[in-house]
């Protein structure tokens, strides 16, 4: 017997909402599932791997993950948790993400078709496309009344004023096109279950009421909701200083999406890891009583990042950005620096002073260069000579033996960049243009 999927969400935290029935649904047999999302961004972000997960437990439980990327909605937009109408877009651009959405999937679910329960991936564009306007209407929305649909929380909160320009009708219907896209998987794929975030529950339910009012009350079909994602203190998961956390590396560095997990506070980690990884309850259990006893080792934040980062990019990804991490806090060498791809380098020193200097200066002695007015490293030449005697400065992770030794382009790090070293934790970055 599969593992039950609805217990397996309990004792991970990620189950908000479900609708009386599902569990024992899902208990008799290989069920088919569908979770949407919009491709309104090339790159999933971290935001949305709750639901990504959901689909890889459910798959791991034995059932049938279907992935639907609402390209129509898409052109839409939906007003489940936002204040503004989202900007449209076409269908080249729609396309576009779509292709880079399904591979960054394929990294968290199997899409083998010799699998009963391979995953799959649908466009409700395909099926909305070629749905005139007159027959929507007379199909859909003669089942579903108007009072039903005003009576839904994201309807209410944008007409009471959450909103500066109100809830155009575009995006009223977006309720309806969600609950077609339920009906037509319930027809094509036999899908009884939609899966989504706690914000979509009234669009999930008008689809479970849609597909009843059309097929008749007998009809199975369901809806269970994973809980919008906080951080102890209460504030947006996945966002930070500069915005959200991407999945692709062009967006967000492996090393920057490794520190972002290695640094999250102890309450959350302990969450995080239940929902973000697929270890087992026996070894997270384990993992949080040794942290507990001893949280300055940060044993769940380091397990975390490794389990999150390699599952996202990749174990080679991953070793980068551990060695990374150890360039800045550990005992790095310069062939470990030169390693560093240029958006990793600034990454990594993204908090340390930066400097420009212009290749002109190339040639000088260092101890001429490092205490001139634009890169003011060490406050006097006194002070550079003293702390290189006593092996205090590194140039690109290299002790600098003499202070009057000329600094040249065969210094240079991707052909621009000078690490310069002030004891063991001071460090300043200087591009040369």
């Amino acid at each position: 017997m599969n593992k039950n999927f609805v217990e397996e969400l309990k004792w991970r935290g990620m189950l908000a909402q479900i609708m009386p029935g599902t569990e024992e649904f899902l208990q008799k047999e290989m069920a088919t599932a569908y979770l949407g999302t919009d491709p309104t961004a090339d790159s999933l972000h971290i935001g949305h791997l709750c639901g990504i997960m959901m689909l890889r437990h459910l798959q791991h439980c034995g059932h049938k993950p279907i992935i639907l990327v609402g390209g129509a909605t898409g052109m839409i937009g939906d007003p489940s948790g936002k204040s503004q109408e989202r900007n449209l877009l076409d269908a080249e651009t729609l396309y576009h993400n779509q292709e880079c959405i399904k591979a960054q999937v394929a990294k968290f679910l199997n899409f083998d078709g010799t699998e009963p329960n391979a995953a799959e991936m649908v466009n409700n564009y395909d099926w909305m496309k070629d749905f005139s306007f007159l027959d929507f209407a007379r199909t859909v929305g003669k089942h579903i009344t108007v009072n039903y649909m005003m009576a839904k929380d994201s309807v209410q909160k944008r007409l009471n004023g959450e909103a500066r320009d109100g809830l155009s009708f575009t995006e009223f219907t977006y309720q309806l096109l969600q609950g077609y896209d339920f009906l037509h998987l319930y027809r094509t794929k036999n899908c009884q279950l939609q899966l989504g975030g706690n914000d979509q529950w009234g669009n999930m339910t008008t689809g479970t009421e849609l597909i009843r009012r059309t097929l008749g009350n007998q009809v199975e079909a369901y809806a269970l909701t994973c809980p919008l994602i906080t951080k102890a203190d209460g504030n947006k998961f996945g966002k930070t200083e500069s915005g959200n956390i991407w999945l692709d590396p062009k967006r967000t560095s492996p090393y920057t999406f490794y520190q972002f997990w290695l640094n999250v506070s102890d309450d959350d980690a302990e969450r995080y890891i239940k929902i973000f990884t697929s270890l087992d309850r026996t070894t997270i259990d384990t993992l949080i009583s040794e942290h507990r006893q001893d949280p300055g080792q940060r044993v769940l934040q380091k397990r975390l990042a490794e389990e999150v980062t390699a599952m996202v990019h990749s174990c080679a990804a991953l070793e980068g950005a551990k060695e990374a991490s150890n360039i800045l806090f550990g005992k790095a060498t310069k062939e470990n620096l030169l390693k560093l791809d240029e958006q990793t380098l600034l990454d990594v020193f993204e908090g340390v002073p930066h400097y420009t200097l212009s290749a002109d200066a190339l040639g000088l002695p260092a101890i001429d260069l490092f205490t001139q007015t634009d890169v003011h490293i060490f406050p006097s030449k006194g002070e550079m000579r003293k702390l290189v005697q006593g092996g205090g400065v590194s140039l690109n992770k290299e002790k600098l033996t003499a202070a009057d030794r000329p600094v040249t382009s065969a210094d240079l790090i991707a052909g621009k960049y000078l690490l310069v070293q002030r004891g063991k934790k001071n460090y300043s970055l200087i591009t040369v243009k």
